[in-house]
């Protein structure tokens, strides 16, 4: 916390601004004690006004009344339960360390505290899923109050235990449908592939800053930064880290062709849309085609794709 620290107090030379929002992430939050947070908000309170969104990320089996408490204190606005699924079978398959009652009480404690704005992760697209256990989790998630909902489709990375594992995932295209579209019957709206909200106001501003490609700031290791035209990767090892903070493993210089498609990627998998003027002729013809197909809409020189999920498809497309 105290290399964090001083990255931070390093990284915010670089703006004079307020920050639009916080992400407080990347790993467990919630297993480190309420109290060492106060000298990074402290470090942070010059930069923060009435509007800066402020999250931070918990696993139900760390949160307890008194961290939740004593984070509302410092300023945290809005909290991210990595719920994963309400079936206990399933979360011991994800390999998490909470069971169904221990992320429903969470919730529910985070409201009695105060937090209104409340997010939950869930992924589906494992062996297990089957419709019942889907169906089962979704009218727990009915019940709860909360105002978002970031859904993903497991993602098997390497080195990790899913990628020994062999079928751990099955892609189900009509169960990821009946998941957006439960969500939808809900009053969650999508705004994102994997991002769902009760209303515009609890959409996520953090999420909104990397689609649109607004600068960030990346504090602490394994952490991500880009302003201007440089993403910059502070060190992943702890131990590195702590030593020295401020050494950057990589800086990455983005081309305005890396910006370019960047944008056209984001902007299709989100309601930000896409400018009109970021694509050449070539590209304008094909968007005529989408057009035609009612594959995506225009409006005030704005491209929105009609189908998140076929998002990828359409970029592929337009490059």
């Amino acid at each position: 916390m105290k290399a964090l620290n001083t990255q931070l107090q390093n990284e915010l030379t670089k703006t004079d601004q307020p920050l639009k929002s916080i992400f407080i992430g990347g790993g467990t939050p919630s297993s480190v004690e309420a109290n060492l947070y106060d000298e990074i908000f402290l470090r942070l309170i010059a930069f923060i006004d009435k509007d800066t969104e402020i999250t931070i990320e918990a696993n139900p089996n760390s949160t307890t009344k008194e961290w939740l408490t004593h984070l509302k204190k410092l300023g945290v606005n809005r909290i991210s339960f990595g719920v994963q699924s309400f079936n206990d079978e399933k979360l011991k398959f994800l390999g998490r360390n909470h069971d169904k009652n221990m992320a429903t009480n969470s919730v529910n404690l985070a409201y009695e505290v105060g937090f209104r704005d409340i997010n939950l992760d869930i992924i589906y697209d494992t062996a297990i899923d089957s419709k019942k256990l889907i169906k089962s989790d979704l009218e727990i998630i009915k019940t709860l109050p909360i105002n978002h909902i970031s859904a993903y489709s497991l993602t098997i990375e390497e080195g990790t235990k899913f990628f020994k594992k062999p079928n751990s995932k099955i892609e189900n295209i009509e169960m990821t449908k009946y998941i957006f579209e439960s969500l939808e019957s809900f009053g969650f709206i999508q705004y994102e592939i994997s991002n769902f909200s009760t209303d515009e106001n609890s959409r996520s501003k953090h999420n909104f800053g990397y689609w649109e490609k607004e600068d960030y700031l990346g504090v602490g290791a394994g952490a991500v930064g880009c302003v201007g035209n440089e993403r910059y990767y502070p060190q992943k090892d702890v131990e590195k880290y702590i030593q020295n903070p401020l050494i950057y493993e990589d800086v990455e210089i983005l081309d305005a062709d890396d910006i370019r498609f960047e944008r056209i990627f984001l902007g299709l998998r989100s309601k930000s849309g896409v400018p009109l003027v970021l694509f050449d002729e070539k590209q304008k013809e094909k968007i005529n085609i989408l057009l035609q197909e009612d594959k995506v809409t225009l409006k005030n020189d704005l491209l929105f794709n009609n189908d998140f999920l076929l998002s990828d498809e359409i970029a592929l497309f337009l490059e």
